[in-house]
């Protein structure tokens, strides 16, 4: 299907200057956040919609990304799509845009100048479908940290490790001292999500640009690959036995509380740690990679505006794009989330050291990576994940097959 550009409705052109009047409308906004930190950071959006507009903000959460994404998808295809939901910096509305069920931004992006002040661009270039724009980036996460109780290693009597190698070699000293050294949720997604943490570590942006983008078989068959992967197999003794089927949230609690030394999470655990009262720096510790030579990925989280036959809708869908862009509402929102601003121009004077942090690997170009979502396909992603789900689960499996197994299916991704 070709898309051009088209002019907004007149009332949706009215509605992007301060002069105009439009009618209250109720914007139902599918999302997925579900946890303390995540309401925190969405009531930010709700509570900025509803005080800078005449409009409603309705409310939709439903726990689980997947799900959350398939009852938008749903209500699209049904005819009763909702004003806006989330979803993630990948290809994953690439078909909906390709199906004209998406506005197109465009006309409030060159109004705003979305590519002056969006950095990296690569996550507004995501969004691009032919010559329109269809998404809007709202945050910047990174999976490449680690979330770590500093009483729990003042307990055990070692220091907090730099990499995941010195984790490796102090864990069994957490063990002793009855913490549980590696905490983790048994949700697939928490385990891959993990695993990639600890390939990125060992790979390095050169090894992992090779893997994902070139899918070239011989990084899975180097030693760096089989390093990430025996590091992979030797956490697994550091868990606890009430891991299986835990959430993200209550996996970090244990953190909180000091029961366990380590988790692996994407930076959306700092709102965590935050709701709860704890400082970094003193209560715990942010570890960014974790490694001598951390870099982040640009994943995060996008909102798509499916299309509506009312142009009033339309007119608030506009209103509400802005809003979340808007400098003062990205410093609020990103500082609850535990994320980092899409623009480079925030005063985030309120940001703690987590952020700052991750703010200043971010200024560095080298040191960003994109999502491994960009260069493969979910049919691939997922027979990665089901392999290392099964690595996790199966101690017994050799090295070396792993290796090529990993091989195998580079050498047959699209």
């Amino acid at each position: 299907m070709n898309f051009t550009r088209k002019l907004v409705p007149a009332i949706a052109a009215a509605a992007l200057s301060s002069s105009a009047a439009v009618q209250a409308v109720d914007l139902e906004v599918i999302h997925w956040w579900t946890s303390g930190g995540e309401q925190a950071a969405v009531t930010v959006f709700a509570d900025e919609f509803e005080a800078s507009t005449d409009h409603n903000w309705i409310d939709a959460a439903i726990a689980g990304g997947s799900a959350a994404r398939g009852a938008a998808l749903q209500r699209m295809l049904g005819g009763d799509p909702p004003g806006a939901a989330q979803f993630n910096i990948s290809r994953q509305f690439e078909e909906l845009a390709e199906a004209g069920m998406l506005l197109d931004l465009s006309p409030l992006a060159e109004q705003e100048g979305w590519y002056d002040i969006i950095r990296p661009s690569s996550i507004l270039e995501v969004c691009e479908f032919e010559g329109g724009i269809y998404c809007l980036p709202v945050n910047i996460h990174s999976w490449q940290w680690a979330w770590a109780s500093i009483p729990a290693f003042e307990q055990a009597g070692v220091d907090l490790p730099g990499t995941l190698n010195e984790f490796i070699e102090v864990a069994p000293a957490l063990q002793e001292a009855g913490i549980t050294p590696f905490a983790i949720g048994g949700e697939g997604w928490q385990i891959n999500g993990a695993a990639r943490v600890v390939l990125l570590s060992q790979l390095g942006k050169e090894g992992y640009l090779r893997f994902y983008r070139d899918k070239d078989p011989e990084v899975a068959m180097g030693p760096e690959m089989a390093a990430a992967i025996e590091i992979f197999q030797n956490m697994k003794q550091y868990t606890d036995d009430g891991s299986a089927n835990r959430n993200w949230n209550d996996t970090t609690n244990l953190v909180i509380t000091h029961q366990a030394g380590l988790q692996i999470m994407g930076d959306w655990a700092r709102g965590e740690f935050a709701m709860a009262g704890m400082e970094p720096g003193v209560d715990y510790a942010c570890l960014a990679g974790p490694s001598e030579d951390p870099y982040l990925d640009t994943g995060g989280d996008v909102f798509v505006f499916p299309k509506q036959s009312d142009p009033e809708i339309e007119a608030a869908q506009f209103e509400l794009a802005s809003m979340m862009l808007s400098p003062r509402v990205q410093a609020l929102f990103n500082n609850a989330k535990g994320s980092l601003p899409v623009r480079d121009d925030v005063d985030m004077s309120i940001a703690d050291v987590c952020m700052q942090q991750g703010l200043e690997i971010l200024a560095d170009p080298d040191r960003i990576i994109p999502p491994d979502s960009m260069y493969i396909t979910e049919d691939t992603r997922g027979e990665m994940d089901d392999l290392w789900l099964e690595v996790w689960n199966n101690p017994n499996m050799g090295v070396e097959n792993i290796q090529q197994r990993f091989a195998n299916i580079l050498a047959n991704a699209d």
